[in-house]
């Protein structure tokens, strides 16, 4: 994972050297607090946890003494204490040298109720998420740059089989499960995982008066991983009403634990669907709700599709963090169920497109809704490839291809 360190602790140094507040925000357990301690290796850096309760308590009854610090303070958590986001515009508008706060937090800052709009201009934000593949591994996983940069002509051959991809997707990115490659073992740690989620920081963003019904909202969606979000459908198999359920969808996108995946349009069809996809950011986590092994799923009728899917749309998330292409990700439907699973689309309107199949080979019908984007894109679709867990690309027309999904983190740009 040394990839990882270096990349991110470049990121993060850069933005310090020009911002006086950078805030790295996502998910627990992703390495936050391990990158906030690579950056403090020097003795003139103050660090505090709101983790640790004398240090909470200290920044809730003297806001403005605590952060009265000349040179870098790295304040972990900072959403446990949103008080300090005044006494920090206090300290940095009376002394505007970059470098001067490095904050971290688990759930998305700026959603935070009663938080005061108290920094724009002065910070820079960066979201951490789970490891991806090519952290993991020690790979450069550029494929959306290489996407945008080769369209048809990228290439790739792979040496895994479906087996691996799917032990992959059930071990996830976190840095502890990784690290755990005993099953039992990573299952105690994402049990234990969503135990503190619920009972700490969701609690602590909303009141949630159905515990019992926001753990079996969790398994819905984690059963349908990758689908269409309709907060009617899973409040009615839930049990709670439209505005709970959206509610703790909230909630659970706030703490990094869904994503959002928003419908794609260009307005070039009236019969577009606007209706956004769902995912675990973490597939780990997902399959540990459901109770999946590799073995199970790729057996014929086993639940492998969804899974991977959502794996692929949180890595090329990923990538988007730090990709040069500064794309976006959304995925497009119609309403006579043409459907494109990821739609990636740069400031210049170019669009890459994607679509995720479970099997290893490839036929002409799983290019249906590339093929319908191409005609009605023209020049502005640059390639569309079907992912495969097969091990070859191959041509099927002259901008679409088959590549294996090993190209998300085996291809540099």
């Amino acid at each position: 994972m040394g990839f990882f360190n270096r990349r991110a602790q470049t990121l993060t140094a850069e933005a310090l050297t020009d911002t006086r507040v950078v805030l790295i925000n996502g998910a627990r357990q992703a390495g936050k607090s391990t990158l906030a301690r690579m950056i403090a290796n020097d003795s003139d850096v103050e660090v505090r946890n709101l983790d640790r309760p004398q240090d909470l308590e200290a920044a809730r009854t003297d806001p403005s003494g605590f952060v009265d610090f000349d040179r870098l303070m790295i304040i972990d958590e900072i959403q446990r204490a949103p008080e300090l986001f005044l006494a920090i515009k206090a300290v940095v508008d009376a002394d505007p040298r970059p470098g001067r706060f490095l904050l971290t937090g688990s759930s998305r800052i700026l959603a935070l109720r009663g938080l005061p709009d108290t920094l724009p201009g002065r910070s820079e934000t960066t979201e951490l998420w789970p490891l991806s593949q090519g952290e993991i591994d020690g790979t450069r996983d550029d494929f959306v740059d290489a996407a945008f940069a080769l369209g048809p002509d990228l290439h790739h051959h792979s040496e895994l089989d479906r087996r691996d991809y799917a032990e992959r997707a059930v071990r996830g990115g976190f840095p502890e499960a990784v690290h755990r490659p005993d099953p039992r073992r990573r299952a105690r740690f994402f049990e234990s995982y969503l135990d503190d989620l619920i009972t700490r920081d969701i609690r602590q963003l909303g009141e949630i008066e159905r515990l019992a019904q926001l753990r079996t909202l969790l398994q819905l969606i984690a059963g349908r991983n990758a689908g269409l979000l309709v907060p009617t459908s899973l409040g009615s198999d839930v049990g709670l009403n439209y505005h709970t359920t959206q509610r703790y969808l909230g909630l659970l996108e706030e703490i990094f634990l869904i994503k959002r995946i928003p419908a794609w349009s260009r307005n070039i069809t009236a019969r577009s669907v606007d209706t956004p996809k769902v995912a675990f950011v973490d597939t780990g986590i997902a399959a540990n709700l459901v109770q999946a092994e590799p073995g199970a799923l790729i057996r014929p009728g086993g639940e492998f599709g969804s899974l991977l899917e959502g794996f692929v749309l949180m890595e090329l998330a990923r990538q988007l963090t730090w990709s040069d292409s500064r794309a976006q990700l959304y995925h497009y439907r119609t309403k006579d169920k043409v459907e494109v699973d990821a739609v990636l689309e740069n400031p210049r309107g170019q669009v890459v497109a994607i679509e995720v199949k479970a099997a290893t080979t490839v036929t002409s019908g799983d290019f249906r809704g590339l093929r319908h984007l191409e005609q009605r894109l023209g020049d502005d679709f640059l390639a569309g490839y079907v992912l495969h867990t097969g091990t070859d690309t191959l041509p099927f027309g002259p901008k679409l291809r088959a590549v294996p999904v090993s190209a998300l983190w085996q291809l540099a740009a």
